[in-house]
């Protein structure tokens, strides 16, 4: 059993819902940490869910911030992390490890 820590989306937020990431097929995923950033002047709203459950809904991100959540969530294969924002300003670095 292999066990990769690594970046599994480091992207900027569309306005509609998107796939951000696919646990690949034989793999188990844990997410670990989500670090949300919003680089505008102005506050905005993000998304996240996983595997079509609701982590995060529409919640506020205040103008130039930035916000990390710690956790644990294990993700079967073929399971994805999807998500989207209020504007393309908000950005997404989501951390785990990949056992295969």
């Amino acid at each position: 059993m292999a066990t990769t820590s690594k970046v599994l989306v480091r992207a900027a937020a569309g306005t509609s819902t998107a796939t951000l990431y696919t646990v690949p097929a034989s793999t188990t995923t844990v997410v670990t940490n989500i670090v949300v950033t919003n680089s505008a002047a102005s506050a905005a709203t993000f998304t996240l869910t996983l595997n079509s459950v609701d982590i995060f809904t529409t919640t506020a991100i205040a103008a130039n911030s930035t916000a990390v959540i710690d956790l644990k969530q294990v993700m079967a294969t073929t399971q994805i992390i999807a998500g989207f924002a209020s504007a393309i300003t908000v950005k997404f670095h989501i951390s785990g490890v990949e056992i295969v």
